[in-house]
């Protein structure tokens, strides 16, 4: 994989993770309070940096997607 192509998804991820809380009307701050109970212990800074770069783990994503409720996600608009 291309750094390119690896920024570019980079990127969808981090575009689908921060899509999914701005409709769930979840805040970072909330976020690290949702995770907490699935054994999650990061700050807010850390979410934020996380996410900001895109470069979070698919286990990182099933988490924040569980704790915020995500039934389905959309992928392509």
């Amino acid at each position: 994989m291309t750094k390119a192509n690896e920024t570019e998804w980079q990127a969808r991820a981090k575009n689908l993770l921060k899509a999914e809380l701005k409709r769930k009307g979840v805040s970072y701050r909330e976020l690290v309070e949702k995770l907490a109970p699935l054994g999650v212990e990061e700050t807010e800074r850390n979410i934020a940096n996380k996410i900001s770069r895109g470069g979070f783990t698919a286990v990182f994503l099933l988490q924040c997607l569980e704790a915020i409720g995500a039934k389905e996600i959309v992928l392509r608009d």
